[in-house]
């Protein structure tokens, strides 16, 4: 008999129920995770990563590092390509056809238009994210993707660029030096083995003569001193350095550019993942070390539950976004967005092959149901297209799904891996400092 992944039945359900607009209690499919057989579904939030963009360093900077130049791409530094735009709007009708099967929104039609709310950071590819996500979900519906105004700070995906507080840049510090051992130079040597394998693929993996202007990674020299500016600690070093490398060649791959053009032709899916866990690690280290997620994750993780406050009591909350009948709000950032806010909750996941990734188009997940015996009640998840359905354009189907995770909260999860509303409302206030916090979204 086929089993299908949870994510996979839902979205099958989403189908079954097209001629049906009422779904609104829809009995869920059996998977590990599925809440009460008498449990409907209320909100969802989505902090969702923007899609597959252009590298942000300029293509000179990159090159000091590579024995060839790096491929060019067909759009300014840090902007969402084609390709970027296709996979999102592909996300989106999975997602539609997901939380229809959740019994959220009706499997087609406009009518739910009405109660999503799409929120996007100021950056040209946040914005296009969100178009693309509205189009998948809701095709030919009139939906706007909500921004600051051009040229503005948006505290909510931005905190510590808006001004949000005043962090203790000699405690992040101390924080991070409190993980490793007090030795920037201790991340280079665990995460060694990962490194020399990116320093050979920007070498030419043996395919391209050898350039001995090359810097290696393992040149840059680590240090880790009290931050400036919208960084509350500033390390330097191999993993840094390597981290942002290793991104850049995960965007080729993604990108679907052509095997000469991803990683010089030394790079396949397997060895992607392999690196990407430097790059996960300088994540680890950095932005989710407690005290520096707390710094510039409070504002979002206190909007998120002003939110779900508001849908939960069916009263206004101070700081909700969106509307107060909303059933859907999508908060389009970045992975230091997502990075941050699992680091102040403190939770942790697996997919597509790799740890606490949060890859273009990578979502959390916030679930606010309700049950009549119950009450109200979380779960959190973490979804994302694998590498190879993002490099080859993949459609989503119940055959071939995305990759999805379910989280444990380790401040109020049970063993159905479920918060009630007031142990999961406790727990985002425990992890929000609120001399970083903003009443005004």
């Amino acid at each position: 008999m086929l089993t299908l992944p949870c994510a996979a039945r839902q979205f099958l359900t989403g189908f079954l129920v097209l001629l049906s607009l009422s779904m609104r209690s829809v009995v869920q499919p059996s998977c590990a995770q599925a809440p009460a057989r008498n449990a409907s579904l209320q909100l969802v939030i989505m902090l969702t990563r923007h899609g597959v963009r252009s590298p942000l360093t300029a293509q000179a900077d990159l090159n000091k590092f590579s024995a060839a130049p790096w491929p060019r791409w067909d759009v300014a530094p840090g902007m969402l390509t084609a390709h970027g735009y296709q996979l999102m709007r592909i996300f989106g009708a999975w997602d539609r056809a997901r939380l229809s099967g959740q019994g959220l929104v009706a499997p087609s039609g406009c009518a739910d238009a009405a109660h999503v709310t799409i929120l996007a950071d100021v950056d040209e590819r946040t914005r296009e994210s969100g178009k693309a996500l509205a189009e998948g979900m809701f095709p030919d519906c009139k939906i706007e993707v909500r921004s600051q105004p051009d040229g503005t700070v948006d505290p909510l995906f931005s905190p510590r660029k808006a001004g949000i507080g005043h962090p203790d840049t000699a405690l992040a510090a101390a924080a991070i030096a409190g993980r490793i051992g007090d030795g920037p130079a201790n991340l280079a040597e665990t995460y060694r083995p990962q490194l020399a394998t990116l320093d050979r693929i920007l070498s030419g993996c043996g395919r391209l003569p050898p350039n001995p202007r090359r810097t290696s990674i393992f040149d840059i020299p680590a240090s880790l001193t009290p931050g400036t500016g919208e960084s509350p600690a500033s390390a330097r070093g191999p993993l840094i350095s390597g981290a942002t490398l290793a991104e850049n060649l995960l965007l080729e791959y993604t990108e679907g550019m052509s095997p000469a053009d991803t990683g010089w032709g030394c790079l396949d899916g397997a060895t992607l993942r392999y690196i990407m866990q430097a790059n996960v690690a300088e994540w680890n280290y950095d932005d989710r070390t407690p005290a520096i997620a707390r710094m510039y994750a409070s504002n979002l993780l206190d909007h998120i539950r002003s939110t779900m406050e508001q849908s939960a009591t069916g009263k206004r909350s101070p700081g909700a976004l969106g509307n107060p009948g909303d059933r859907l709000l999508i908060l389009i950032g970045h992975d230091t967005n997502i990075a941050t806010v699992a680091g102040a909750l403190g939770i942790d996941w697996i997919a597509d092959g790799r740890a606490d990734d949060s890859p273009p188009g990578g979502a959390l997940i916030f679930e606010l149901w309700r049950s009549p015996t119950a009450g109200a009640f979380v779960r959190v998840s973490f979804t994302t297209q694998t590498l190879e359905q993002m490099r080859d354009s993949e459609p989503l189907t119940p055959a071939n799904p995305p990759a999805e995770a379910p989280i444990f909260v380790p401040a109020c999860s049970g063993p159905d891996l479920s918060c009630t509303w007031g142990s999961f409302s406790t727990a985002m206030r425990q992890a929000t400092d609120p001399a970083y916090v903003t009443t005004q979204p």
